[in-house]
């Protein structure tokens, strides 16, 4: 969704007038920034209001490493070149045209004279965010028939808004989607009349132990390369798009790791979703893979078995990096003793779990053979922290994101890019359990690259659906 912005400055012409009405006012407060250094780029037509104490804010937070901190520099180089490239008065308004290469035709207004608005008793003096609500109260006094509109990532403040009658809303364009159940799932079932419409002049083929067909009807427009078509009315079928070409779409089915000949390190598909998955982990030709599922659901099980194969056994890849962001969930145990991957491996229980299970499969190895495959998966399993990742390129590796829902776009962005010549990237998360502050489901970066990989020919993905953990996960999870 994008927002908007307006002028408060009286304009003498009719035409100026009845622009600044039809425009909105957005007065932005900081974490918006902080969130999204270019968001003063993103209200398209509409003005912005900087209050004198969000640049404060600004200036108090520019010092440290974290991704804030970046943001807040980046946001005050943005006003910083908007205020010296622009010589007339900024009382009227900065033009944001040029700066945004026409993205933002409005203006944008930065405090310059004191307010006089008087809040009630129980809203502290001296507080920032009540500073700023006063900035819109005059605002709205100063031109009743502007609409100004308070943009915040903090609810708290804008409940405290509207408590004022002062309008207030969440920045949106970070957002992907509105609702997270309109996320693409990697998947679609099949109408039990799909031959009956699609299957005249189906042209089908053998190759490379699988079998292709062509099929042409109003269903191709809209399914995606990669993504996973099944139907389980009379005989089952199930296959994945691999091309799509005008009015005609090719059909893969699908390899069966559900059956034992086909176990990964021992394990083996248990339901639909988690085969469709295990075909892209085992596929070399996809080069992303993104899975979203509840907790239990085989996301972390199923990556590694496949990443262990394909390293090991195939030797496609030198090793797995596994990586993900230190968001604690409850309170913080401070610092931490050790290199780099003893740091993180208190994070890493998932891995450790996931591991014994996989070197628990060889129930016939005895306890000398366990032990040697031991100390090979884990020196083929590398653990490395996000926060030394600029300027890195793999090469032939498999690099797994975990709890990647916890991650920004531009987190997000930094990771991936990390990927060189025949490395392939695998992201995990869950969107019901973000523990970053500002991030929500249609924000979180995992939502942001599964919208925007989806349909591209070498990457997947699938939203694993059912729990395969235990029945007291699966009942927990679903009544908690």
């Amino acid at each position: 969704m994008t927002q908007s912005k307006s002028r408060v400055v009286s304009i003498n012409s009719r035409a100026a007038k009845t622009r600044a009405t039809a425009t909105k006012l957005f007065v932005l407060d900081t974490n918006v920034m902080m969130h999204d250094p270019t968001s003063l780029y993103r209200f398209e037509e509409h003005d912005i209001f900087l209050p004198i104490c969000t640049l404060e804010e600004l200036d108090n937070n520019k010092k440290g490493t974290y991704e804030v901190n970046r943001n807040a520099r980046q946001a005050s180089r943005f006003l910083d070149d908007l205020v010296k490239g622009f010589d007339n008065g900024i009382a009227d308004g900065i033009p944001l045209n040029k700066a945004s290469g026409g993205a933002a035709t409005g203006r944008l207004f930065l405090q310059t004279e004191p307010l006089s608005v008087a809040l009630p008793s129980s809203f502290a003096a001296g507080k920032a965010d009540n500073e700023i609500i006063a900035v819109c109260l005059h605002l709205r006094k100063k031109d009743p028939k502007r609409h100004v509109t308070l943009v915040s990532k903090d609810i708290n403040m804008r409940i405290k808004a509207r408590a004022l009658d002062v309008d207030a809303e969440d920045y949106y364009n970070d957002k992907v989607l509105e609702d997270s159940d309109l996320l693409y799932t990697g998947m679609t079932e099949l109408p039990a009349d799909f031959w009956e419409k699609h299957g005249k002049g189906v042209e089908s083929w053998q190759q490379g132990g699988a079998t292709f067909y062509k099929v042409t009807g109003p269903m191709v427009s809209k399914l995606l390369v990669n993504e996973f078509v099944y139907t389980e009315v009379d005989t089952p079928f199930y296959a994945r798009v691999v091309a799509i070409e005008g009015k005609s779409a090719t059909l893969q089915t699908l390899r069966d790791f559900g059956h034992h000949k086909n176990a990964v390190w021992g394990i083996t598909a248990r339901n639909r979703e988690q085969n469709f998955a295990m075909n892209l982990l085992m596929n070399p030709d996809i080069d992303f893979v993104s899975l979203l599922g509840q907790a239990g659901t085989g996301k972390t099980l199923l990556t590694l078995a496949a990443g262990l194969q394909l390293t090991l056994d195939q030797k496609i890849y030198n090793e797995i990096i596994m990586t993900r962001v230190t968001v604690p969930v409850g309170e913080d145990i401070g610092f931490l003793p050790g290199t780099e991957e003893e740091k993180m491996s208190p994070w890493m229980g998932a891995l450790e779990d996931n591991l014994e299970v996989l070197m628990g499969a060889d129930s016939d190895a005895g306890d000398w053979g366990r032990s040697a495959s031991s100390d090979l998966i884990r020196a083929k399993v590398k653990i490395k922290s996000l926060n030394f990742m600029r300027g890195r390129t793999f090469l032939n590796k498999l690099l797994i994101i975990d709890e990647s829902q916890n991650l920004t776009p531009k987190q997000m962005k930094t990771l991936i890019t990390r990927a060189g010549p025949g490395t392939k990237v695998v992201c995990l998360g869950n969107i019901s359990q973000i523990d970053t502050p500002y991030l929500s489901e249609g924000s979180s970066g995992i939502t942001y690259v599964v919208d925007r990989f989806k349909g591209w020919a070498h990457g997947g993905h699938v939203t694993l659906q059912r729990g395969e953990r235990s029945r007291l996960a699966d009942h927990a999870a679903e009544v908690l």
